[in-house]
């Protein structure tokens, strides 16, 4: 089986799970598919903290990660500090993509000057990521954000990355590997990578054998399949496209990646996307999609409940 995972890829509309003719919509699977569902980018801004709290709370949302450098982080941590059942990992964080609300590393600047631009914010975009941050600096800023997690009182349950910014240069797939295994913590990774995403980050592939080889060392597990998709002009379509990919999804354990908010002032003030992020909310909040995945059998899990399953 070939999984297909994406970060961000903004001109594919749907991330398909597999390659291989999926199962018809009406049948009903044995429980041999189990499912985190994962909200990015808590702790950006107040709204995507009520989106993401409430998705976890009154949906089935099972997972999220958080972005320590960003300002309305502390809000939630409070919250993952009060809730130590729920699960919470670290949203590692190299870039900073919106134009008005920016923000900078955990360390001091002084202490990591490759990876702020020049009004001392992180870099916008993976590019300039790949392109200007020195790796023993990146190791400075990311350790940084993981410690102050701690320090909060998250009781992190793995990592992943904002925009995958870590793994963009074979020395960052590296430190990111070296992260996890320093802090035996999990982290966003593929037992099979599709040719699309070799394409975006060519750096995995170039340290995938080893990855690999050191998490079965290390009984760190590693997931089967990710989706993530941007589509859907409407909130019914993206309800739709969601449950088809529910419908669709393999065999083994993926991650389905979405964003949680409310499309209120704040959000968009600082993004595009408030609606889709406000949608994402509404539908595993849904009783229809809720009970829809009941019914395919999806056990619905977290990361911890990953990483005790190996």
């Amino acid at each position: 089986m070939r999984a297909l995972i994406l970060w961000t890829l903004p001109a594919l509309s749907l991330v398909t799970f597999c390659s291989q003719a999926s199962r018809g919509a009406d049948e009903v699977t044995k429980p041999t598919r189990s499912l985190i569902i994962h909200a990015d980018d808590a702790g950006m801004c107040h709204s995507e903290n009520r989106g993401t709290i409430d998705a976890m709370e009154k949906g089935i949302v099972s997972s999220t990660s958080v972005m320590v450098p960003c300002p309305w982080f502390p809000e939630f941590a409070r919250w993952a500090r009060e809730n130590p059942d729920r699960d919470c990992g670290v949203h590692l964080t190299l870039n900073c993509e919106w134009n008005h609300y920016r923000w900078g590393p955990v360390a001091p600047r002084e202490q990591v000057p490759s990876l702020v631009d020049e009004d001392g914010y992180l870099w916008d975009n993976v590019d300039q990521v790949r392109e200007h941050v020195k790796v023993e600096e990146a190791a400075i800023e990311l350790r940084a954000q993981i410690d102050r997690a701690k320090a909060f009182g998250i009781p992190v349950t793995h990592l992943d990355t904002h925009m995958g910014a870590v793994v963009s240069r074979p020395d960052l797939v590296e430190l990111y590997v070296q992260l996890a295994l320093e802090y035996d913590l999990p982290i966003l990774a593929l037992r099979e990578i599709d040719e699309e995403l070799a394409k975006e980050y060519p750096a995995l592939v170039q340290r995938q054998e080893q990855l690999l080889a050191v998490f079965k060392q290390r009984g760190l597990p590693v997931l089967d399949n990710l989706a993530q998709f941007y589509g859907g002009e409407t909130h019914e379509e993206r309800k739709e496209n969601y449950l088809t990919c529910l419908r669709t999804l393999p065999p083994g354990t993926s991650q389905l990646i979405i964003h949680c908010g409310y499309a209120d002032d704040e959000l968009r003030a600082v993004t595009s996307s408030a609606s889709r992020r406000d949608s994402d909310r509404q539908v595993f909040c849904d009783p229809e999609v809720i009970a829809e995945i009941d019914r395919l059998g999806i056990k619905v899990i977290t990361w911890k409940q990953f990483r005790e399953m190996q």
